[in-house]
């Protein structure tokens, strides 16, 4: 009766947030049954993986990435097999869900059809800043709010290591593209108020990013406020002195020259 239920739903994997797979809209592994932190990489890891197989000693670095225990082998398989229970349950096995080994490797089978949060981010900023360039704000906007859901919420809480900081700066830098979108889907609109504020969220999150920069000043200006515009304009370009040692780019400054036309 399970698998004819979930058989016609897809299967969705959430690694940002509370780490999760779905069948529709029901949770069938939730984050705490995964029990500690490197059984959760290894599944992170495997789903970001999937089209292909990952090594032992792959998957062993992820999880010892300063120094592999002797018995790395026997934790490895431990973890392994702690997975595969969390897979086996009717949901995910009636859609041909398994975690495959052989030859010094293992791969995470999933349906063609599954959606993971990670690959949804990537190929929705994307789609947006296409649509941008088409000027075609409102598919924009669709698929720019996916990517702010997805990259605002945190990865693997209280997990570190290389491949986790790497996942995180990705993450960081599909957000700040998402909220660039944003701005413009906003100017684009006659909604300069919002505009400032998916900016100025931007240059709290990376203060020396120039899109966002030139964002804000052309927020600030739409909304009739030119001083406001001005102090966004010096703000910026003090940063980039005393920090960097750089000034604005000519695209920034353009702007800056137009608001004193």
């Amino acid at each position: 009766m399970i698998g004819r239920v979930f058989g016609t739903m897809n299967i969705r994997i959430y690694l940002t947030g509370r780490v999760g797979i779905a069948v529709g809209s029901e949770l069938v592994v939730g984050e705490r049954q995964f029990r500690d932190r490197q059984g959760r990489r290894v599944f992170a890891y495997l789903a970001c993986c999937r089209s292909r197989p990952v090594s032992h000693a792959e998957l062993a670095q992820l999880v010892w990435p300063d120094e592999m225990p002797g018995a790395w082998r026997t934790g490895l398989s431990a973890l392994i097999s702690r997975i595969r229970s969390l897979l086996a349950c009717d949901a995910l096995k009636s859609r041909g869900v398994s975690l495959t080994g052989g030859f010094g490797q293992y791969q995470l089978v999933l349906p063609a059809d599954t959606w993971v949060d990670l690959e949804a981010a990537s190929s929705a900023i994307d789609e947006a800043e296409g649509a941008l360039r088409m000027r075609d704000p409102q598919s924009a906007f669709g698929h720019a709010s996916v990517v702010h859901a997805i990259a605002n919420r945190p990865f693997l809480s209280g997990d570190d290591g290389p491949w986790v900081e790497e996942q995180r700066r990705t993450l960081e830098r599909q957000f700040l593209r998402a909220l660039d979108c944003l701005s413009q889907i906003w100017l684009s609109t006659g909604q300069p108020t919002l505009a400032v504020e998916t900016a100025t969220r931007a240059l709290q999150v990376d203060p020396y990013r120039e899109s966002s920069c030139q964002s804000l000043i052309q927020a600030h200006a739409a909304c009739g406020n030119r001083a406001g515009a001005i102090r966004a304009y010096h703000r910026f370009r003090l940063l980039l002195a005393e920090d960097l040692g750089t000034e604005p780019l000519a695209e920034t400054e353009a702007l800056f020259l137009e608001l004193l036309a």
